[in-house]
């Protein structure tokens, strides 16, 4: 049985990955991973403390992920087991086994007694399936934000965020996202340091904080349908510094401006403005992870004038500063010196 108590105090609690046919391999792997390694983490460095760690379904039987990998599990535990961490991912069949009432039921009995319950991905559906998220801030997959909002309008869906706390329930985005999750869970248990320590272990190049928005997802920006909408498209990731004012894109696409507007907007999503400075954000992003150029040089390259307008667009679109984003991400550029 596992034990529940202060950070650093207990030897063990209870963490339950539900599994289910078709979910998202790491986002059940990546935190079981996170919680198996806490303990001989926590014992290299001096501390005492760790998870017993189960992949748990239904049945107990074999389930296949939606790659096809086949993974091994247990039974669901009793309910009335002590569970300190419950923890639900996501994939593509997560909207199905929202429908498994057997699971569900399961779920609605055991999450209140948890002393926390964590979603990852799409995870988020099966915990609002069950009426656990009604009136909460959560996060889930960019992808798939805006059903989420749309199926369950009592819950404050925020895509962006890496994770979100509300209260005891913390939930995250897809995928690689369940490990920064697993990885604060720790850090509230066991400390930074243990943290720290698992993540070296995995080899990770950072332990991403919740707040920062979900910077592994590419942005994929759609491409418009007209080809003359499309080649400004072309342009403007062709130079993000060049003369992207509204009459010269206009122009290119040989349009009015009222009109490049609308339809711009309508085909991609979002304003002309917005993609031209999406575009000159992922630029200075490249060039903060890749070069040692300063601020002032960067944000004039990229087309956003001076090192203030940067750091503004910075904290706007991702909510970190382009100093810590660099600190965080920058690959080690060596410093040429003539001979």
């Amino acid at each position: 049985m596992a034990g529940v108590g202060h950070a650093g105090s207990v030897k063990q609690r209870l963490v339950v990955i539900v599994a289910f046919p078709g979910l998202q391999s790491l986002d059940a792997v990546g935190p079981y991973e996170v919680f198996a390694g806490a303990g001989q983490a926590a014992l290299s460095v001096g501390r005492r403390g760790g998870y017993d760690v189960m992949l748990a379904s239904s049945d107990g039987r074999p389930v296949r992920a939606e790659s096809g990998v086949g993974l091994c599990t247990v039974p669901l535990p009793d309910p009335d087991d002590r569970i300190d961490t419950l923890v639900l991912p996501g994939g593509e069949q997560a909207l199905a086994a929202r429908r498994d009432e057997a699971l569900l039921s399961w779920v609605r009995t055991v999450a209140p007694r948890c002393r926390r319950v964590a979603t990852v991905c799409t995870g988020a559906f099966l915990a609002a399936e069950a009426g656990l998220l009604d009136g909460r801030r959560v996060t889930t997959h960019w992808a798939r934000a805006a059903q989420l909002a749309a199926e369950f309008p009592s819950l404050d869906v925020d895509p962006d965020p890496i994770y979100i706390r509300d209260g005891k329930f913390w939930t995250s985005a897809g995928v690689t996202a369940g490990i920064d999750l697993a990885l604060a869970l720790v850090q509230e248990d066991l400390g930074v340091e243990v943290a720290q320590t698992v993540a070296r272990w995995l080899v990770m190049f950072l332990h991403r904080p919740g707040g920062q928005t979900q910077f592994a997802s590419p942005v994929w920006v759609p491409r418009a349908e007209r080809s003359t909408v499309r080649a400004v498209q072309g342009l403007v990731e062709a130079a993000p510094g060049g003369d992207h004012r509204l009459p010269t894109l206009a122009a290119a696409a040989a349009m009015s401006l009222r009109h490049f507007t609308r339809v711009f907007t309508a085909e991609v999503g979002e304003t002309p403005g917005r993609f031209v400075e999406r575009v000159r954000l992922e630029a200075a992003r490249r060039d903060l992870e890749t070069t040692n150029d300063t601020l002032d040089v960067i944000a004039t390259r990229c087309g956003l004038g001076t090192a203030e307008t940067l750091r503004r667009v910075f904290q706007r679109r991702l909510g970190v500063a382009p100093d810590s984003y660099r600190r965080r991400f920058r690959v080690v550029v060596e410093e040429r010196t003539s001979a």
